[in-house]
């Protein structure tokens, strides 16, 4: 197992090993990391389990058939089907229909495969579809997404978050990056830059690439955060309530009034709107 930096850049030694203990016991995996923080955590793992399973590393763009083929290929399972003339004798192969490579896929892997996925999030319907077939199967699965879809195959996998990389380790991932560019940056100035990048090793490298160019004078942070509004709408809900029953004690109509209606419709708002939260940027 690898010893540092198990996950590439970014990513840590115990983030590795909670998802190869998910996987050795059996399960499948959803590795949730913010987008550019993944880092070669899939080619690390697929290299770790090379002589314990056959493994398929696949990134769905656009094509199913291309998706199913290139999971094929790398499992050594044939892409093509004979070719049958009008007496039905042989006169060639021919390439297999989707439906007929995920039915071929399906035969030829079973507890002994494993498959990786990058950018789950791509995923399309038919595709979770048919891997929570090739799931029931014994089939193991790592998806890497920046958040849990919270559908299908999704709410039956386990999760491993991976943590945030550390402060130091952002400022080596930019000093290394202003270095490679043949860029001098004091101390000072990697400090001052940091807040623009986060804790997210691909906005590091970003933002060094961007101060060659000096584009990050005016710059705002790049990285977001989710800004949960939920405790401050129960709040106002209270406050309502409490205005409500002042109104109520002094006879005064109009707080009456203003507290119940303000109330039903903060209520409203919380069961039909299902507010969750805005999303903003760090710094705003």
């Amino acid at each position: 197992m690898p010893s540092a930096d198990a996950g590439g850049l970014g990513q840590t030694t115990e983030g590795f090993k909670h998802v190869c203990a998910a996987i050795d016991s059996g399960s499948s995996v959803l590795v949730l990391a913010e987008l550019g923080m993944v880092g070669t955590m899939p080619q690390d793992l697929a290299k770790h389990y090379g002589g314990e399973y056959e493994i398929a590393t696949a990134i769905y763009k656009g094509s199913g058939k291309k998706f199913f083929v290139a999971i094929a290929e790398q499992l050594d399972i044939p892409t093509t089907e004979p070719k049958y003339n009008k007496e039905g004798e042989p006169v060639g192969e021919k390439a297999m229909t989707m439906d007929a490579l995920k039915d071929e896929i399906a035969e030829n892997i079973g507890p002994q495969t494993l498959l990786i996925f990058p950018e789950a999030k791509r995923l399309t319907t038919g595709v979770r579809y048919w891997l929570e077939d090739a799931i029931a199967n014994g089939v193991k699965v790592i998806c890497f997404a920046a958040t849990n879809p919270g559908r299908d195959i999704f709410l039956e996998v386990l999760e491993v978050e991976l943590e945030l990389p550390s402060d130091k380790l952002i400022r080596e991932t930019m000093q290394a990056e202003a270095e490679r560019m043949g860029l001098q940056l004091s101390r000072s100035r990697l400090a001052e830059l940091q807040p623009l990048a986060g804790r997210n090793p691909m906005l590091a490298r970003k933002v060094i690439r961007n101060e060659r160019l000096g584009r990050n004078r005016e710059a705002s942070p790049q990285h977001t955060q989710y800004v949960v509004i939920m405790p401050i709408l129960i709040a106002c809900l209270m406050a309502f309530g409490v205005v409500r029953f002042i109104g109520m004690g002094t006879r005064n109509k109009s707080l009456y009034i203003f507290g119940g209606v303000a109330l039903i419709a903060g209520m409203t708002l919380k069961q039909v709107g299902q507010v969750r939260g805005a999303r903003k940027r760090l710094g705003q």
